[in-house]
């Protein structure tokens, strides 16, 4: 096979991007943009709806257009590109769509670009629930064996933080070879941020539907904010993030100085004139891009262990640049009326109250604590590799058998799941053709 230098480079995306919406939406434009900016030719294929919030892809010179799920039309769409390189967005869309790349395109590189690793996320939720504990998450859980072998099936895949690469590695036994450290890109850092005398009130920031980020306004809302308020009552806490639903704009009170904002033109604009960022986050994987967001602009932020995940490079956390707390985890207990009720919330809420306080009223400390996010972006920004993203996929599509041949557990993983995920998508296939032809029946009949 000729070397290659020009690579053409099929995207297959969960959902369109989104960059105003989620961090994982900022990623997947990224890594498009470096791929374009390198000058390889790039498109673009989703199953998902359309979006008002994508980002424009026409105007970026992005080959796009829709796909379906569960059809052999993708067959012949996939031959036709003949790619060098096919990036499934997350674990589901490999699922999906790998076996058939691999038959219609063999030799094309294949990359899962998992933005975080989604069977941690669930595994923690379900710890927190069970034991209000999320590093007592079970990691052997069914959805880590699909994402486990998703990652296994995959010539390489992109791990957007080093605790989650970690735990490939060491626990799962993923070959180093078969993984690459890809964390989120740092924006520009905020020249002459405003000063603490310019900023005013707290902010919290996310998209609703991911269920982190809408567990944190809960938290805040019933235990946190309340505490704060009586201590700092000319305070306001401002609630943003894309998509927000009826159930979270309900929660907005003026009285109370919680503010659901809802969507946010610019993160950026936002954070940077709050005082303090504010993000008590129980469960989740992956990187916090509002937390990296906060240290661009020189604002302090409080957060759990679980927002520092991937961003505090010693984890040593006096190097935060804010305030580190325990999670608030609340028990439940049977009422008399049999339904459930908080009869104990754990002490971190007082922890939370301290922190605010001492960055919200004490200038000498929040100033100490805004220089720290100088030093923690260029730890993290250290940590890359020297190889560019786009570079490690020209290296391995011109070498990408030497590759496979040393990927033993591929082959295995490829010997045991291809035909589950095969047939089951044929069987849908057929049974939807069946039911468009006994439709087309009907129809023929009633004329």
């Amino acid at each position: 096979m000729p070397s290659l230098t020009t690579l053409k480079i099929v995207i297959i995306g969960y959902v369109w991007p989104e960059p105003n919406s989620s961090a994982a939406g900022q990623n997947m434009l990224s890594i498009i943009k470096q791929c374009k900016d390198a000058g390889h030719c790039i498109s673009f294929l989703t199953a998902a709806t359309d979006s008002d919030h994508k980002a424009d892809l026409d105007e970026l010179g992005i080959d796009n257009h829709t796909i379906e799920l569960n059809s052999s039309s993708f067959d012949n769409v996939i031959a036709s590109m003949a790619p060098d390189v096919v990036i499934f967005d997350r674990y589901m869309t490999e699922e999906q769509f790998s076996w058939r790349v691999k038959e219609a395109c063999p030799n094309a590189l294949r990359v899962l670009n998992t933005e975080d690793l989604h069977s941690l996320r669930q595994a923690r939720l379900d710890a927190v629930k069970t034991h209000c504990d999320a590093a007592k998450a079970n990691l052997n859980s069914e959805l880590a064996q699909r994402e486990i072998a998703s990652i296994l099936r995959s010539d390489i895949t992109l791990v957007i933080s080093r605790r989650e690469l970690n735990l490939l590695t060491t626990y799962y036994g993923i070959p180093a070879s078969q993984l690459r450290y890809h964390p989120l890109e740092v924006g520009k850092i905020i020249e002459d941020a405003p000063t603490f005398e310019e900023r005013a009130h707290f902010v919290h920031i996310g998209n609703f539907r991911h269920a982190p980020n809408w567990d944190a306004v809960l938290q805040l809302k019933q235990t946190i904010w309340p505490a704060i308020r009586k201590q700092i009552p000319q305070a306001e806490l401002h609630i943003y993030g894309a998509y927000p639903p009826k159930k979270a704009t309900q929660l907005h009170n003026k009285q109370q100085g919680f503010l659901v904002k809802g969507w946010a033109e610019s993160a950026e604009d936002v954070i940077k004139q709050a005082r303090v960022l504010i993000t008590p986050i129980r469960f989740g994987a992956g990187i916090k891009g509002k937390l990296l967001d906060a240290a661009r602009c020189a604002t302090p932020s409080i957060t759990t262990w679980l927002g520092t995940e991937g961003i505090l490079f010693d984890e040593d956390i006096t190097n935060w640049p804010g305030a580190v707390c325990p999670a608030v985890y609340t028990e439940q207990q049977d009422s008399k009326e049999g339904s459930a009720k908080v009869v104990a919330i754990n002490d971190a809420v007082s922890d939370y109250v301290k922190c605010a306080v001492s960055l919200y009223n004490e200038k000498d400390d929040w100033q100490q604590a805004s220089r720290k996010t100088i030093p923690l972006l260029s730890n993290y920004a250290a940590s890359k590799l020297q190889q560019t993203l786009v570079d490690s996929f020209v290296h391995l599509s011109n070498n990408i058998q030497t590759h496979r041949d040393g990927l033993f557990l591929q082959s295995l993983v490829w010997h045991q799941s291809l035909t589950a995920s095969k047939y089951m998508s044929q069987w849908i296939e057929a049974k939807n053709a069946n039911l468009e032809t006994l439709r087309n029946d009907k129809n023929d009949e009633s004329h």
